[in-house]
């Protein structure tokens, strides 16, 4: 069967028809749509998909930046630490560590504080 999504099929011509009327109309003809392409309207924005779900969270050691990791966008420190401490390479370095503080900039770092290597 067609995997692929009607939805999309309705937009991609609606947008390139201003540019390549005559690809569009053909497209359009394609995907099985009846009328002329010129008498459908403009297709609408969904807010609700233009908002992150996710973003990627710099992860600093003392001031310097060790790596990333992905966190839901209305992370809290703690889950922001777990998934610090659930990636490979920074999970590994701060293994056995003590954390003395950490500094937590809701949406933007988290930067760990650990005694210094001597």
């Amino acid at each position: 069967g067609d995997t692929r999504p009607k939805g999309a099929l309705r937009v991609l011509p609606l947008l390139l028809a201003s540019y390549a009327p005559h690809i569009a109309e053909d497209l359009w003809a394609q995907a099985g749509e009846g009328e002329s392409l010129a008498y459908e309207p403009w297709p609408e924005v969904d807010e609700s998909l233009l908002v992150a779900s996710t973003f990627t969270l710099p992860v600093q050691v003392l001031g310097k930046t060790k790596g990333t990791v992905e966190v839901p966008a209305d992370c809290d420190q703690e889950g922001a630490m777990a998934a610090v401490m659930d990636d490979e390479k920074l999970g590994a370095m701060l293994e056995g560590k003590d954390i003395k503080k950490v500094i937590w900039v809701p949406g933007k770092i988290i930067n760990l504080i650990i005694p210094k290597k001597k």
